[in-house]
């Protein structure tokens, strides 16, 4: 049912929903919400009669996982998404919680509550950005 190796999990889809009582199609919402890109992992996923689920942690330094979760942000990113991810960064250990503290002060709406509500998670990707570039 599970295989592992070298921080790959490769679980069979079908064993995988009857060991848990549900139907696949559940099964992929409920992982690739608990192991997102931001934590540092990479879910694929193949349907059909010999379907798994595959997820691999992203091994690499820390500025490569700091890097990673940068270039997944989008355009925009709103106080709460900003705040888990630095929660997230702090229990993986790859920033300080100090650091994490005066980021989320950067990017807090009070700090921004001169920026236009329209483009306020604009800015704050952009400065949520630089600042964990240079907090790497």
């Amino acid at each position: 049912m599970l295989e592992e190796q070298d921080g790959i999990a490769e679980i069979k889809r079908n064993d995988f929903a009857n060991k848990l009582g549900c139907v696949p199609s559940q099964i992929n919402y409920v992982l690739a919400s608990r192991f997102t890109p931001e934590q540092g992992y990479v879910i694929e996923s193949r349907r059909g009669g010999g379907g798994y689920i595959k997820i691999t942690r992203l091994c690499s330094d820390k500025k490569s996982q700091i890097m990673h979760i940068i270039d997944s942000l989008g355009e925009q990113i709103d106080f709460y998404s900003a705040r888990s991810i630095l929660i997230n960064l702090c229990y993986q250990q790859l920033i300080e919680k100090k650091a994490a503290s005066i980021v989320l002060s950067a990017v807090s709406d009070s700090a921004l509550k001169g920026v236009d509500a329209e483009i306020r998670d604009k800015v704050r990707a952009d400065i949520f950005k630089n600042a964990l570039v240079m907090a790497v």
